[in-house]
């Protein structure tokens, strides 16, 4: 007698890491415009989501459990990646704006409920990368616990650059121009940082992402062999920074990247990944370091999905 064992090999595809979660949010409606950001914060349970079009709130305020709890949208024109600063005394959202109005070529602090407490930049001018504080379609920001800033200023404008500010808002460094060489960027569209004292970025249409030292700015490394299909639109961490999520959005796809521990940078480890459906195109994501739960922001399907660590 023959028995046919069929047992789960490692190498013959992969074992899945996150589930959707398909009852979040509560109500998918309240999403009106093209959802472009999301951030998390945390230490509230809270997801605010950055949302772009004509006569919808461009801020919408969602609990971890998918409820609805308010919208805002004084002085935000077209919302590119969004922040939530906790520190021991208070939060703050920060946003970047890409608008070509009156409010645009801005990052900008709100409150938790809306009200503007900061502008960086000159709403409403593109700027040159000579001067540090004009920016030309700021892509995103990242903010530490200390203060400082960093912004990654070229969503396909004339700057194409990584920018760390100091919390009193004076430029600590500045690196990168338009090119594809060391340190040069093409779109720089997503950034954080990590507890080792490094900087990622996503270097888009490059399709690379490049580590810097956060003190000097040096460049450290950068990866490029997980990207050949498509550029990276995301870098964000998971809570014990064993991962970095990375969106792919013509490919509709989330990678999953091991992430270095200090020392050399290497080049990539693809450990795992979450194919959407098509068409849904994957923009910035925002992960939970708490629960560890991954917030999509996508611009073809207009929703923010939640996927949850398996």
């Amino acid at each position: 007698v023959l028995i046919a064992f069929d047992y789960f090999s490692p190498w013959k595809g992969q074992q899945q890491m996150y589930k959707l979660d398909i009852g979040w949010p509560k109500i998918p409606e309240y999403f009106t415009g093209q959802t472009f950001c999301v951030a998390v914060d945390s230490l509230h349970g809270l997801v605010y989501v950055g949302q772009r079009g004509d006569n919808v709130p461009k801020v919408l305020v969602f609990s971890e459990e998918g409820y609805f709890l308010y919208s805002w949208n004084n002085t935000v024109e077209m919302p590119h990646g969004i922040f939530v600063l906790n520190t021991a005394t208070d939060s703050s959202v920060w946003i970047t704006d890409v608008g070509t109005g009156k409010y645009g070529h801005t990052v900008k602090q709100y409150s938790p409920s809306g009200k503007l407490m900061q502008i960086l930049g000159t709403p409403g001018n593109a700027g040159s990368s000579l001067i540090p504080l004009q920016f030309d379609q700021p892509a995103e920001i990242f903010v530490e616990e200390s203060g400082d800033i960093y912004v990654v200023d070229g969503d396909g404008g004339m700057n194409n650059r990584l920018l760390k500010l100091s919390n009193d808002y004076k430029e600590i460094w500045l690196t990168g121009t338009n090119g594809t060489g060391i340190g040069q960027f093409k779109i720089p569209h997503s950034v954080t940082v990590d507890p080792f004292g490094r900087v990622w970025v996503a270097d888009r249409d490059n399709k690379r992402i490049q580590v810097f030292d956060k003190v000097t700015g040096e460049w450290l490394g950068s990866w490029s062999s997980c990207f050949s299909e498509d550029g990276p639109y995301s870098v964000r961490f998971t809570g014990n920074y064993k991962y970095l999520i990375v969106a792919q959005l013509n490919i509709n796809r989330l990678a999953v990247l091991a992430a270095p521990p200090v020392g050399s940078i290497g080049d990539c480890v693809m450990v795992n990944t979450v194919q959407l459906a098509d068409e849904t195109k994957p923009h910035l994501v925002d992960v939970d370091m708490k629960s560890g739960a991954v917030y999509v922001a996508e611009i073809g399907a207009q929703q923010v999905q939640k996927y949850v660590p398996l």
